[in-house]
């Protein structure tokens, strides 16, 4: 057949639906270098919750509390992470329709895309990769009612929360909802959709729990520093994958993430340092700990649009009012968040997210504006999505602690209490005892 006859052949198959399928194929295949750098940043997340935050709150409770924490951070994670399965990823990723909830395009993981709509990375990998972060989430409560809430209770609760509060707000953020799309609210990495949402429902939490028996009389002192050292180092190496993942490629983006996540850390575990040098005269091993986690929380919302000089910044002004706010809530207003988790994770997620407004501009080294906003927009946006986004945490934590304790009772008895949860609610103990 000679070639005039076989042109006008070619362009009828090229002009057939199922050539033109096949060539959308082969245009729309994912980054094979972003890929495998979202799924180690996958992985890196889960080091975070299991082992670093199981042993970064292990270590700050008493012993016999030990192995209850562990078996809190194991069983949360695991139940929120098959709830992202089965509803979650498409109340916060599915389809926009209203700007307040997904569709339910990708219920139990169906119909996933062969790469999600903006990346270059399969959209199972990025259904994987928010996974970890709707894990983890739920998990950082667990610090607020230690040594007194039943676990079925916890899990509970912790269920429903991951599908009532994180779901959505990470809609509204992330998935192309109302606060991103009109209001222009940005989050890098989950300073509002993670910190403050789990920060303020652990402080509403802790007040519906009450205190634990003692406090703040007794002085309850973490049983093993050197734990909460280790999960702290856990945690601080995990947030890499945390924050450089949420480039969602392996480019300059996650790099400057990294830098900016590092030294952010940094800072604040030696301005904590100094600070409690100031305050109490001796720095301490979990003065260092907390401190880094002040200062990671405070950087993640903006790691990604910020400079390393800006970044050092944010991790000493975590690290100040983080520490300032620890002696309020449990001094001043005497709230038995047991771990600081709204001290720390809450007020450093919404400070960060806020300070973000400023920072973001190019003459401070940030990454500029989008068209139409300016540092006050900004930041009148970050001010609203904080806003916002306390105003639900708080109604729904109250609505499902309530919800969950009709069918389990939130806090232990007080004879629990006293002997520890790892050998009243789990028959076990971490340590054995002479």
């Amino acid at each position: 057949m000679t070639k005039q006859r076989l042109l006008p052949l070619a362009a009828a198959w090229a002009l057939m639906p199922g050539a033109a399928f096949a060539q959308d194929g082969r245009i729309d295949v994912a980054n094979s270098g972003d890929t495998a750098w979202l799924l180690a940043s996958s992985a890196f997340v889960m080091l975070m919750a299991l082992p670093g935050l199981s042993l970064f709150y292990g270590g700050l409770v008493r012993t016999r509390n030990f192995l209850s924490v562990l078996i809190q951070c194991g069983a949360v994670a695991a139940m929120a992470s098959i709830l992202w399965v089965v509803a979650g990823y498409t109340l916060s990723f599915g389809n926009v329709t209203n700007g307040w909830l997904g569709s339910g395009n990708a219920w139990m993981l169906v119909s996933l895309g062969n790469v999600r709509e903006g990346t270059s990375v399969p959209e199972s990998a990025f259904a994987l990769f928010q996974m970890t972060f709707a894990a983890i989430t739920p998990a950082l409560m667990i610090g607020a009612w230690v040594d007194r809430a039943r676990f079925g209770w916890v899990v509970a609760f912790c269920s429903l929360w991951s599908l009532v509060v994180y779901a959505p707000v990470a809609h509204w953020i992330w998935g192309g909802g109302w606060l991103s799309a009109s209001v222009g609210t940005l989050d890098w990495a989950g300073g509002i959709v993670i910190h403050t949402t789990a920060g303020v429902s652990a402080l509403v939490a802790a007040v519906m729990l009450g205190k634990r028996k003692g406090f703040p009389q007794t002085l309850m002192l973490p049983h093993s520093p050197a734990l909460t050292m280790a999960g702290a180092g856990l945690l601080w190496a995990g947030w890499f994958g945390f924050n450089g993942g949420s480039a969602l490629a392996a480019n300059d983006d996650a790099a400057a993430a990294i830098i900016a996540t590092h030294v952010a850390a940094a800072t604040a575990a030696m301005v904590w340092l100094g600070v409690e040098r100031l305050t109490v005269g001796k720095p301490t091993g979990i003065g260092f700990a907390t401190g880094a986690i002040a200062g990671l929380a405070t950087v993640t919302p903006a790691a990604g649009y910020i400079s390393p000089g800006a970044a050092i910044l944010f991790g000493a002004a975590g690290a100040v009012v983080c520490y300032f706010a620890i002696q309020l809530v449990k001094q001043k207003l005497q709230i038995d968040d047991s771990l600081d988790v709204f001290a720390v994770h809450g007020v450093g997620g919404m400070l960060g997210s806020v300070l973000l407004g400023l920072f973001m501009s190019e003459s401070l080294g940030g990454v500029g504006y989008s068209e139409g906003m300016n540092m006050v927009a900004q930041t009148a946006a970050q001010l609203i999505g904080v806003g916002v986004t306390i105003i639900w945490s708080v109604i729904m934590t109250v609505i499902l602690a309530l919800m969950a304790s009709l069918v389990f009772p939130m806090r232990v008895s007080e004879d629990a209490e006293r002997e520890g949860l790892d050998i009243t609610s789990h028959g076990e103990r971490a340590w054995e005892f002479d």
